[in-house]
């Protein structure tokens, strides 16, 4: 007889199970699932756990309790990790109503266990955000993750990793403050340090992110962008994390040790020594200009009766793509509005924090601190764009006196290739057959705005640069400041600082970043 109830579904798998059994004979299989049911049930049996099945790799454990479930998995990574030759795991949680019958378990959270699973990393405990919102958030040290399209799951699941004392893993802004040196680690009793520059400021051995201790610390400072105050902790009360993290501050979440020994981790990586294999690059002194790949621009909508809106997802490395689950940031527009969705945490707008999955409208001059960096929103008030999202990535191409480079889909040599995104998954169509013949050809924004050979940029005397459009039908344009866009008919003057929009992509022109 079926019996319905509300359970936390775990899975906990072998990180590469395919590997060791295509090197395993028979006996040698049949001791590794020994070995996997030995370490896992004592431990599920502690915290009241019941293995319903054994599927080779992995094995479907159901709890009561979703908080006991992610204690249960948390002894399961640090216990593996400590010992030696150890077997290593990857586990997952989904909370919600499953239906037992006939020793087996059924339902959705079965389902969204299973395919968490599949994308959590070896070493880590993904949940679903029901066992996030399930379990004692004072007693389970969790952060989140992100938002992904699984198999079979209606629309984005957000996930979050529950942290085992062993791991620490750093934001991107920690990392990249702890190389450049300005991070500053401040521990309880410390008295404040002198400041310079933009410095990140993580404070440790503070008990909450409410403490007296820690308030007095925060009013005896300069003023600071609140996106440049860290917390490390390893378990803090729902509301005291609320309250800080919507102060637009940040959270990193170990223990002291895992925390020392990820922040070491990263210096060891810097001062590692460049062996003979490194390249060291040296810009020439005749390079007059760069071009710089430098942002998005958006198309407004509706498009031609085919496009009525359309989303880009934001990668760690700057890069604009169609759907990613690394994804940051989605920036989503409509006839009516440009939207921002974050995907991971640490994001504010103008300073302040945000929630992933939330979504904010942007207007014009909005600052976006993201784990990959800053974002400005800058609004176009007229012409086909509604608006251009600014930050300058590492693609650069330098330009010397009287040179040309050409910027298009497939640019000839000297030149800066745009994007090429296929797919069509970030597209919201039109009703009617002009956008279903659209739709069924492949079309894409990029394909659509932007053609193989699209601008030529020549780099004249005293900063004197033109630009000039190649494609007849696909319009290029440039922005200047506090000027309206306007359409390379031909070729036109440019300068330092102007920006040329093709298709769906921002190419800033720039002095040399180096030299010159």
């Amino acid at each position: 007889m079926a019996t319905t109830a509300t359970r936390t579904v775990v899975f906990t798998d072998l990180a590469n199970y395919t590997a060791s059994v295509s090197r395993a004979n028979r006996e040698d299989l049949r001791t590794l699932i020994n070995e996997h049911e030995r370490f896992v049930r004592p431990i599920v049996e502690r915290y009241n756990g019941r293995i319903v099945k054994n599927l080779g790799d992995a094995f479907l454990i159901l709890f009561e309790s979703a908080t006991e479930a992610l204690r249960a998995g948390i002894d399961i990574i640090d216990i593996s990790l400590s010992a030696e030759d150890a077997l290593t795991f990857r586990v997952s949680a989904a909370t919600g109503d499953v239906e037992e019958m006939r020793g087996d378990v059924f339902g959705e959270p079965v389902n969204l266990s299973a395919r968490i699973n599949s994308k959590t990393p070896a070493g880590q405990i993904w949940l679903a955000e029901s066992t996030r919102l399930c379990m004692n958030q004072s007693e389970i040290p969790w952060e989140a993750v992100g938002r992904y399209e699984l198999k079979g799951i209606a629309g984005e699941i957000g996930v979050h990793r529950a942290v085992p004392r062993s791991a620490c893993e750093l934001p991107d802004t920690i990392v990249r403050a702890a190389r450049a040196g300005t991070l500053r680690r401040i521990r309880r009793g410390d008295p404040p340090p002198p400041l310079s520059g933009k410095p990140v400021l993580l404070f440790e051995d503070f008990k909450e992110p409410g403490s007296p201790s820690l308030q007095r610390l925060l009013d005896s400072l300069p003023v600071l962008d609140p996106a440049q105050l860290w917390l490390s902790a390893y378990t803090t009360a729902p509301a005291e994390r609320t309250a800080w993290e919507a102060a637009g501050r940040g959270l990193v979440v170990g223990t002291p040790e895992a925390l020392d020994q990820a922040i070491d981790a990263v210096a060891a990586v810097q001062n590692r020594p460049l062996n003979a294999n490194t390249i060291i690059l040296d810009v020439s002194s005749t390079t007059e200009l760069e071009l710089v790949m430098a942002g998005l621009a958006l198309p407004a909508v509706p498009m031609a009766d085919v496009v009525s809106g359309y989303s880009y997802d934001l990668l760690p490395d700057g890069r604009w793509v169609n759907r990613s689950p690394r994804a940051i940031l989605r920036v989503d527009v409509t006839p009516d509005d440009v939207r921002v969705i974050p995907l991971s945490p640490a994001v504010t707008i103008q300073g302040r924090s945000t929630h992933i999955s939330g979504s904010y409208s942007l207007t014009d001059g909005d600052q976006l601190v993201t784990p990959g960096g800053a974002v400005e929103f800058r609004k176009v008030r007229q012409g086909p764009y509604t608006g251009l999202l600014l930050a300058d990535t590492s693609m650069r191409l330098g330009i010397s006196m009287g040179q040309t480079a050409e910027i298009g889909r497939e640019p000839r040599h000297p030149g800066m290739a745009l994007p090429d995104r296929s797919g069509q998954e970030n597209i919201r169509w039109c009703t009617g057959p002009r956008a279903a013949r659209a739709r069924d050809s492949g079309f894409t924004l990029d394909r659509a705005l932007a053609g193989r050979h699209q601008a030529a940029v020549t780099a004249g005397p005293n900063s004197k640069t033109t630009v000039r459009a190649l494609h007849e039908r696909l319009a290029t344009w440039i922005s200047r400041p506090l000027q309206q866009l306007q359409r390379v008919d031909g070729m036109i003057d440019a300068g330092i600082g102007d920006l040329v929009i093709t298709g769906t992509t921002v190419v800033a022109i720039q002095p040399p970043e180096m030299g010159g």
